[in-house]
């Protein structure tokens, strides 16, 4: 499998609650339509509730982890291509500007591993 992690934060102005809910009813959506070989895709929305942060550290500027898996490298590459099309990037980046602040997207490939049980 391959994956990539996308960490977003919503669009000033809008709550928690409507960015997860934008983000689940629209945006999800597009996304497996416009990308149907995508594996998975999972969205995860930071609740600082109970968090762990060190003494120095800022708490996350961001409101969400995306991950998406491919099946393989040439699945993102075709994600990449796709999205290149005027008329598809277009759709993404309209629909993405109603409810993330997309100066702050950051979308990196990730090197996944399983914890090892000492087995």
């Amino acid at each position: 499998m391959f994956k990539v992690m996308v960490l977003v934060s919503r669009k000033p102005g809008l709550s928690h609650a409507e960015f997860v809910n934008y983000y689940e009813t629209r945006h999800a959506k597009l996304i497996w339509a416009t990308f149907p070989w995508i594996v998975d895709y999972r969205r995860n929305f930071v609740d600082l509730t109970g968090a762990i942060l060190g003494q120095d550290a800022a708490p996350p500027d961001f409101d969400a982890i995306t991950e998406i898996w491919f099946a393989d490298r040439a699945g993102y590459d075709r994600m990449l291509a796709v999205h290149a099309a005027p008329e598809t990037g277009r759709a993404v980046s309209d629909d993405e500007d109603k409810f993330l602040d997309r100066s702050k997207i950051r979308f990196f490939i990730v090197d996944e591993r399983g914890a090892d049980r000492g087995r």
